[in-house]
């Protein structure tokens, strides 16, 4: 019958590490679990070894070492690239502004015939059973049509988002009501309730946070929409313990393809980072501070959008003022704070300035909150590690993950005050000091830490064995890939 082959599941995330990540953890799950053999197409240099490092990483003592059902196909990165992308850079994370994504996209747009051709090779050898990309990677759906393989959609962010972006903002057209800057009789943005979830509110520059006023960005969003409807599914890192609510409304009340939750994925607990030797300075210093019972806030706002000078002295201000203990890895590296705060923060507060392993700080004991942007990659890894959080989204789908975090699943305080009332405004010193004071020494934060670690425990069992998000993996490549195997094979 040949129902004994595996499936054979290719793989293709956008050229960014938050968008990478998950993929990898996707990858290393399918392997594990012997549910498919594994091709992951990036590009070569630093992102191939990225990926490379990361399945590595999540090997653990029951596994095979051998990572052979995981292939990793480099493709070659379009030498001239395309206008507006600076020479050289392969990744995301080395554009200096939000406004190169789109010619970021573009250029890796090139890689297409590349795609096609390791694709059809593959047929006379080990044909590809179902493609999973990246919806910014909108050509994929035709580059799977071509071999006549289902195609999966996965995208770096929340069912929450999805259905908001992709459903209610266009059934509703709240920017029929909202104008940019009106402020009610409280002197706050205007905001607009989502009938469907009356407790989640929007203002204006939440809703046009994602892409903008730019017509290139609004374009793109169009194509990743038509890419998502065009699918034969959607996998969500996510379960139902988080967002069921809004799984099910989509699964139920959209007309676009099946939601598959298959995550929290970072519950996957990876090998220690540094192979067996010494722990790094920063773990050390925690466990201090664990010894000593001090409670410490872990600050990370991303590495896509770095924040102006000014702004990170106000943020060490306000660590300052508030006087609780903290670890915060500075970007850009260089960074100037101020005159003498290293010196009068020394022993309760650890700058660092290099990189860090987040899941592995967020893990730590003595971290007991988290300063965040809201990207969902890093509110899974808070979820998983148990950590309320306090937010401080910028942009992009952030604003819609702090309002799932702090109005809905009860896991954040509250987001920040900026000084003007719109979203990119300034926070003062006062401000950052009021809000952290409110996360690890006040009644809502002791109320989110009740929260986070019940849903911390919620994620885990709905990832372990017989989980509904273990079950919705195995699910999903029944459903698309096994059956066509089976009569391929017959």
């Amino acid at each position: 019958m040949g129902s004994s082959v595996l499936p054979h599941v290719a793989l293709f995330p956008f050229l960014a590490k938050g968008h990478t990540i998950p993929y990898i953890q996707l990858a290393h799950r399918c392997r594990c679990r012997r549910l498919a053999t594994v091709t992951f197409f990036t590009t070569r240099g630093s992102n191939a070894a990225f990926v490379r490092a990361g399945l590595s990483a999540l090997v653990g003592p029951d596994d095979d070492d051998d990572d052979s059902a995981v292939v990793v196909v480099e493709l070659e990165f379009p030498a001239d690239g395309a206008h507006g992308v600076p020479r050289g850079v392969e990744s995301a994370g080395g554009l200096t502004s939000v406004t190169s994504i789109v010619p970021f996209v573009h250029a890796v747009s090139l890689l297409q015939p590349q795609l096609d051709a390791a694709l059809q090779a593959a047929q006379d050898t080990s044909p590809v059973s179902l493609l999973i990309a990246d919806p910014f990677l909108h050509w994929a759906n035709a580059s799977a049509a071509r071999i006549g393989v289902p195609r999966v959609s996965f995208f770096a962010t929340s069912m929450f988002m999805h259905v908001m972006q992709e459903e209610l903002v266009p059934r509703h057209n709240p920017f029929a009501s909202l104008r940019p800057g009106e402020m009610d009789n409280h002197g706050n943005p205007t905001s607009w309730a989502v009938p469907e979830f009356p407790h989640i509110r929007f203002t204006f520059e939440d809703l046009i946070a994602p892409l903008g006023d730019d017509p290139a960005m609004v374009e793109l969003g169009s194509k990743v929409l038509e890419t998502i409807n065009g699918s034969h599914g959607l996998i969500v890192n996510s379960s139902h313990v988080l967002e069921g609510s809004y799984i099910d409304f989509w699964n139920n009340q959209h007309l676009g393809p099946k939601a598959w939750p298959v995550g929290p994925l970072c519950c996957l607990s990876p090998k220690t980072t540094n192979g067996g030797g010494p722990r790094p300075p920063w773990m050390e210093w925690l466990d201090s501070k664990q010894a000593s019972g001090h409670a410490i806030l872990y600050i990370a706002l991303g590495t896509m959008s770095a924040k102006p000078e000014p702004q990170l002295r106000a943020l060490a201000d306000g660590l300052e003022r508030a006087g609780v203990g903290f670890i915060w890895p500075v970007r850009p590296e260089d960074i100037d704070l101020g005159a003498g705060f290293k010196e009068r923060t020394k022993g309760r507060g650890l700058v660092v300035r290099e990189w860090v392993d987040q899941p592995e700080i967020l893990r730590h004991p003595s971290v007991q909150g988290f300063l965040t942007h809201c990207g969902w990659n890093s509110i899974l890894e808070g979820v998983t590690a148990g950590v309320p959080m306090a937010a401080w989204p910028m942009n992009s789908d952030q604003p819609f993950h702090a309002k799932l975090v702090v109005d809905d699943l009860r896991i954040a305080v509250r987001s920040v005050r900026t000084s003007d009332g719109t979203l990119r405004g300034p926070v003062t010193g006062e401000e950052i000091s009021e809000l952290v004071r409110e996360l690890m020494l006040g009644e809502a934060g002791i109320e989110a830490a009740k929260k986070a670690a019940e849903l911390s425990a919620l994620a885990k069992d709905a990832m372990a064995e017989g989980g509904s998000s273990w079950n919705a993996l195995e699910e999903m490549i029944a459903a698309l890939c096994v059956q066509r195997n089976i009569q391929e094979n017959n």
